[in-house]
């Protein structure tokens, strides 16, 4: 379980196919602070550390599933990627409930400039819904709605996300790792069943 509260950005360095699997060389500087079997958000996808390989490098696999699910079969060497480690059971909740497991892509369809924040749109296709001042996860961040439509939403990002996230490198045309809230998730598919 995580925040969506990005607690630092790794680097792609290795990228190696096995099967219909995939695996993943990071640079992060909390690497030495790692271990074996435990979760990390990497833009927003739960994967496992798999090898630590020294002080700043350690390994994951994506499988097919997680890649078919998101976007990290487009991540090339050099790719920024937001991290978070799970959070600690008694740690406050920065962002909001975050399970890792992401359900869409979207892709970035406009960026305004408002000189001191940025307003990004996104579109996706899924039946999932989103509300304005609800939360979404975008590349494992914890933002909330500004504008939402039909497979459509906004969110406003403050100079610190921009800082501190792989938002400043996104244009128009990215494709964005999407996780709609677990709480409206729920009540979603109860209304699916209700109206069956």
């Amino acid at each position: 379980m995580f925040t969506g509260i990005v607690e630092t950005l790794g680097t792609v360095r290795k990228i190696e196919h096995e099967g219909s699997n995939m695996h993943f060389t990071l640079e992060a500087d909390f690497a030495k602070e790692l271990k074996i079997d435990q979760s990390i958000s990497h833009d927003g996808v739960c994967l496992t550390v798999v090898e630590l390989i020294d002080d700043k490098f350690y390994r994951v696999t994506a499988i097919q599933e997680t890649l078919q699910r998101s976007m990290l079969g487009n991540w090339e060497i050099g790719s920024i990627v937001n991290l978070e480690r799970c959070m600690k059971l008694g740690d406050r909740l920065d962002g909001h409930l975050v399970q890792g497991h992401v359900d869409t892509v979207g892709k970035c369809e406009k960026i305004e400039d408002f000189d001191g924040s940025k307003k990004f749109h996104f579109s996706y296709q899924s039946q999932q819904l989103t509300v304005e001042k609800g939360s979404i996860t975008v590349n494992g961040t914890s933002l909330t709605v500004v504008d939402s439509g039909i497979n459509t939403f906004s969110v406003s990002i403050i100079p610190y996300t921009m800082e501190h996230t792989n938002f400043k490198h996104l244009k128009v045309g990215s494709l964005v790792n999407l996780e709609f809230d677990i709480i409206g998730k729920y009540f979603q598919k109860q209304m699916d069943v209700y109206h069956k």
